[in-house]
């Protein structure tokens, strides 16, 4: 039986009792009042094992909530490790690559100003060799034309009757 069905029956035998004049006693049906102890007294080992057996689930649900719990807790922390991990190799990748990139850059722009100076220094050499080559060349005409004249004119004065070498 429930021990608040008996409690309930206790105060009902108790409201049901008649009270003594001018004292704060009551009389009361003793045969029913020992009858609802005696059952109170086998239905509280019963109330006390439910309750125990409550109690231990209880303890085994929050055993396995706590453990289920620090499971979640350590995968989280696992999780988040990886990603500030994965976080720190992808920053230092690209901070690697920017480097990489700039060298690049600055490789790329001393070689562009070393090929100029280099295309510049033969262009002024080549220059100098064709200022050389065509100063001969003018040269060579020159004389050639000099020469020709001289020619021209020995063979002008042969032709008139008078010697080349007067």
């Amino acid at each position: 039986m429930d021990i608040l069905h008996l409690v309930d029956r206790l105060e009902e035998l108790f409201n049901q009792a008649r009270p003594i004049p001018l004292t704060h006693s009551v009389v009361v049906d003793e045969d029913r009042f020992l009858e609802i102890i005696d059952q109170m007294r086998i239905s509280i080992p019963d109330e006390v094992k439910k309750a125990q057996q409550v109690i231990a689930q209880r303890d085994r649900l929050m055993a396995q909530a706590q453990e289920e719990a620090g499971r979640t807790v350590g995968l989280a922390k696992q999780k988040s490790d990886e990603i500030v991990t994965r976080d720190a190799i992808v920053q230092a990748a690209q901070a690697r690559s920017e480097q990489i990139l700039a060298q690049a850059r600055a490789d790329a722009e001393n070689l562009r100003r070393e090929a100029d100076d280099y295309i510049l220094e033969a262009l002024g050499a080549l220059e100098g060799e064709l200022t050389r080559l065509l100063t001969q060349a003018r040269n060579g005409i020159s004389k050639l034309n000099m020469d020709r004249q001289r020619v021209n004119v020995g063979v002008d004065e042969t032709r008139e009757g008078g010697s080349p070498e007067s």
